[in-house]
């Protein structure tokens, strides 16, 4: 009997209200859009359970080209919950992180961009400064800095 083997995380999902925010957001933190699409029809909502929708997504590639983020805009069905404020203590999915290159620099351009520092930007030992910043509609995101490279 064969066992699977897992290949790779092809993405991480997120659905926002506006597409075009996002974009900048997540364009100003470093990923780029590596295309955009309209997904819709049956075939689709066989596979989220959510029967004939239209979804609008933008796909976001992180430099290196190993990670992506899917950005969801859905025009039908319309959303029906909304876990963008909860702590980070809540159940589910909490946020997605990132490895920067200078964590003070870019968290005051997202500052001036209306973003704000979750807790403070802290050091742990001497290998990472961290924080957790709530971006564009709220969405939590994590920034790492390592200080050692190894």
């Amino acid at each position: 009997m064969a066992k699977n083997s897992l290949l790779r995380m092809d993405n991480m999902g997120i659905v926002v209200e506006s597409l075009d925010d996002a974009i900048s957001f997540f364009s100003e933190i470093g990923l780029k859009l590596e295309g955009r699409a309209m997904i819709e029809g049956e075939w689709a909502g066989q596979v989220t359970g959510l029967g004939n929708q239209r979804v609008e997504i933008a796909m976001m590639v992180t430099p290196d080209g190993h990670s992506r983020l899917e950005l969801s805009k859905f025009l039908d069905p319309p959303t029906v919950s909304d876990h963008r404020n909860a702590p980070v203590n809540a159940l589910g999915y909490l946020r997605v992180m990132f490895t920067v290159e200078d964590i003070d620099e870019l968290v005051s351009r997202l500052i001036k961009r209306g973003a704000q520092l979750v807790g403070e930007v802290v050091q742990y030992q001497d290998s990472y400064k961290l924080c957790y910043i709530r971006g564009t509609e709220g969405l939590l995101v994590g920034l790492a800095e390592q200080l050692k490279k190894n």
